[in-house]
């Protein structure tokens, strides 16, 4: 089975993330990692493998640094590495995204058709959730999404997704795109002998022009939306605070509570 995982490598939200005068992500000013959310797909994707049989490739875009997404999820168990490098990508929004990503996964199939696609939930610095659809489109495979169990036998796979209303039980014909929750999987962390194995793991970096790509199709002027501000979150304020004991206590409480309709 040949499997592709699609990561990003995202600002540490345990930062002070900021943006540039563009208003996009400022991505120098603090560390990067490989999304949380996407080590549940890759730990997804290995597991795949390891009950049966095939091949993991991790799917990355971004710049030099974002190679450290896709050597991470080698050192946990893939077994080889895309990263598409090009300066006209900064600033894509999904629909450029979605299409650099789906280029690079026919490019990946061009030999041995992929079989299966998988993807996190979303990403930590973006949170739109939608590229999985847009991949799905663009390759002419069904999706199914917010997987929170997966199971791929024969020619399908199955997935069981919950809400608040009920448990759906979908399944789809392979080729299929599959993004899935923090709740499928409890990634593993890297061994040392997973680490030392990654470094002699292939990593291809390509450009837009290895996946025939016009660099007029993605980047900041061809978003399909623009961020016209952006402003710092505002410090904490000091709350209020109401101790116990005191005669006025419980009715202050209450009556916070009401104003804020928690109660």
């Amino acid at each position: 089975m040949n499997i592709v995982v699609c990561v990003k490598y995202v600002p540490d939200a345990q930062g002070d993330r900021t943006f540039e005068a563009d208003h996009t992500t400022d991505r120098e000013a603090v560390d990067g990692l490989l999304s949380e959310l996407d080590e549940y797909a890759v730990e997804e994707t290995l597991k795949i493998v390891e009950a049966g049989e095939g091949e993991v490739t991790v799917l990355t875009m971004g710049p030099d640094d974002a190679v450290t997404a896709v050597k991470k999820s080698l050192q946990m168990g893939a077994d080889k590495g895309v990263h598409i490098n090009d300066e006209a990508i900064a600033g894509s929004d999904a629909v450029a995204s979605s299409l650099v990503l789906a280029k690079a996964i026919e490019k990946i199939g061009s030999e041995t058709p992929v079989d299966l696609v998988l993807t996190g939930l979303g990403s930590t610095d973006g949170v739109m959730s939608v590229v999985p659809a847009m991949l799905a489109e663009r390759l002419g495979m069904p999706q199914v999404t917010w997987a929170t169990e997966l199971t791929v036998e024969g020619g399908s796979v199955s997935i069981v997704r919950h809400n608040e209303a009920q448990t759906e039980t979908i399944e789809a014909s392979l080729p299929a795109v599959v993004s899935v929750t923090d709740q499928i999987n409890e990634p593993r962390y890297p061994s040392f002998k997973g680490i030392m194995a990654a470094k002699k793991k292939p990593v291809e970096e390509w450009t837009l022009a290895d996946l025939g790509v016009d660099p007029s199709e993605v980047g900041l002027d061809a978003a399909w939306s623009t961020v016209v501000s952006t402003e710092a979150r505002p410090p904490r304020q000091q709350g209020e605070v109401v101790r116990d004991g005191e005669v006025e206590g419980g009715t202050s409480l209450a009556e916070f509570l009401a104003s804020r309709r928690f109660v």
